[in-house]
């Protein structure tokens, strides 16, 4: 199956059987304060209405988006919150082959972005999309028909930590073949730049959930409980996770009593994480994460020695051993004492199976664990270069280029998906991002003119248009004129202009003939 398509489903899958979904928390007052400010959309996807959930998230109505049609899911009834009952789609033949949710105005930084997914037969033809999502030009999502039936029939949330470099956020879909792609609703809430190890992994990599495990509690967190996470995470059982010898085997054990070092910068683990933990009551305690192959991963683990009988170091030690290599041993009260929260991370590289086990083996006493969290650190692919981009954009606007091109997001990233419709895009020389190379618009009809900004598209050789172009373009442009009409080799009639103010008449020229006309009409 697809990247990341599978593990999307299957970790899920408990997520949309519950009757009970998940959702960020919306406060902004509720939020710890970085050193960029605070910044977070909830988008009711479909909805004409703004809305409050019973956890006083408010839910704004459908907006941002570059295109399709919203619609109610087949069923509301069975869903208990607004943004669970509407959705927006995007019918490939009108809205074309890419749309976007694209928002605008944040700070540069760092971002936690949830999504709810859902079909629910709402186009009654009994058969989910396959389709891509993209955050800021980088896949990380794939689905792909058919879905497991609980998912198509009440959906499933996913969520991922992403930077945000350039002030606004684009969420995109990829249709494959006729299919509409579909999004119910989705959250953005800005976090620590620091969190999850951000200073030595760097803004080069998107954090995908492969995994967020609670020891010895059930699902919770903001949508299911009134327990406050301040990024939005949600937290669901470790039971499933467990390999069939440790599910009978471990003791559950809670507290009502403080921890700290909980809801501490950067990462702001929540205390409720820290108040529940399983152990085993002999051997080891062996979990079994399924994964892509071939992908690096971001392994986090959490402990909080909360057994009030444990009154020294060295009383618990155990080993952590992932797939197979001992890589640190662990004494939580000699770490941090009783009652106090302790974190240890990893990072595997490129795995080699579809299985990432974890192991906690006894050395004194037996072990004992409160969360577990895993990451797929997804490489983030190469943007189209910011001037060309900008440059496109404004070639969108002046030619009226129709929804259905599905001109959306940026030109020619994911590399993975087709770039804009009529463009050819390549990496650059220092393969640091992506320019354009060719734009072939014959067939399409367009009556608009070329803006002067496309002096930014530097390296295109190639500008093919079958209608008479009429090209407001500066006649000290930095593309020379005649590159221009050189490009233009598509076109029977290309009008210069002077300038952009007077469009006073210049020249007409005939790519066909080879030659200036003395008369433009």
């Amino acid at each position: 199956m697809s990247l990341l398509s599978f593990l999307l489903l299957l970790l899920l899958l408990p997520l949309a059987s519950s009757s009970s979904s998940s959702f960020p928390h919306g406060n902004r007052s509720s939020l710890p304060h970085f050193s960029t400010g605070n910044v977070s959309f909830h988008i009711d996807c479909g909805s004409a209405t703004d809305s409050t959930d019973p956890f006083n998230t408010t839910w704004l109505s459908d907006r941002f988006f570059t295109g399709g049609s919203s619609s109610v899911v087949s069923e509301p009834l069975r869903f208990r919150f607004p943004p669970e009952k509407t959705l927006r789609f995007f019918p490939p033949l009108s809205s074309g082959k890419k749309n976007c949710y694209v928002l605008p105005d944040l700070p540069s930084g760092r971002y936690y972005l949830r999504t709810f997914t859902v079909y629910d037969d709402y186009d009654g033809k009994s058969r989910p999309p396959s389709f891509d999502t993209s955050v800021q030009g980088t896949l990380v999502f794939s689905w792909r028909s058919p879905w497991p039936e609980d998912v198509a029939r009440l959906g499933a949330y996913s969520d991922l930590l992403a930077f945000v470099p350039d002030r606004q956020a684009e969420i995109c879909f990829y249709s494959i073949a006729t299919d509409s792609p579909v999004i119910g609703s989705l959250s953005l809430i800005q976090v620590d730049p620091l969190s999850y190890d951000a200073a030595s992994i760097g803004d080069g990599f998107i954090l995908v959930n492969y995994g967020r495990l609670d020891c010895g509690s059930g699902q919770w967190g903001p949508g299911f409980s009134n327990d406050t996470d301040y990024f939005g995470r949600s937290w669901q059982s470790d039971y499933d996770f467990r390999s069939p010898d440790s599910r009978n085997n471990v003791e559950v054990i809670s507290t009502n009593s403080t921890i700290s070092g909980a809801n501490q910068q950067p990462n702001y683990f929540p205390m409720k994480l820290y108040q529940t933990a399983i152990m085993a009551r002999e051997g080891s305690l062996d979990y079994a994460l399924e994964v892509d192959a071939k992908m690096d991963y971001l392994l986090w683990l959490h402990f909080a020695e909360i057994e009030s009988k444990t009154s020294g170091a060295g009383q618990r030690v155990f080993d952590v051993v992932v797939n197979g290599d001992n890589l640190t041993r662990v004494d939580i009260y000699k770490e941090v004492g009783l009652f106090a929260a302790y974190d240890w991370h990893y990072t595997l590289k490129n795995l080699s199976s579809t299985t990432l086990s974890v192991k906690l083996e006894p050395v004194v006493g037996v072990p004992l664990i409160s969360g577990l969290e895993n990451y797929a650190l997804v490489p983030v692919d190469l943007s189209t270069d910011p001037e060309q981009v900008a440059a496109m954009r404004a070639l969108k606007e002046s030619l009226g280029v129709p929804e259905r091109m599905g001109w959306n997001g940026d030109p020619c990233a994911p590399t993975s998906w087709d770039a804009w419709e009529g463009v050819t895009c390549h990496p650059n020389k220092d393969k640091t991002s992506l320019i354009i190379y060719q734009i072939d618009l014959g067939s399409q009809g367009l009556k608009g003119y070329i803006s002067d900004q496309i002096n930014l598209l530097s390296n295109l050789v190639s500008l093919r248009n079958s209608t008479a172009e009429v090209c407001r373009l500066s006649w000290f442009s930095r593309i020379a004129a005649k590159r221009l009409l050189k490009l233009m080799l598509g076109s029977p009639i290309v009008h210069l202009y002077k300038n952009l103010n007077s469009y006073s008449l210049i020249a007409c020229y005939a790519p066909k003939l080879g030659q200036f006309l003395s008369n433009c009409f």
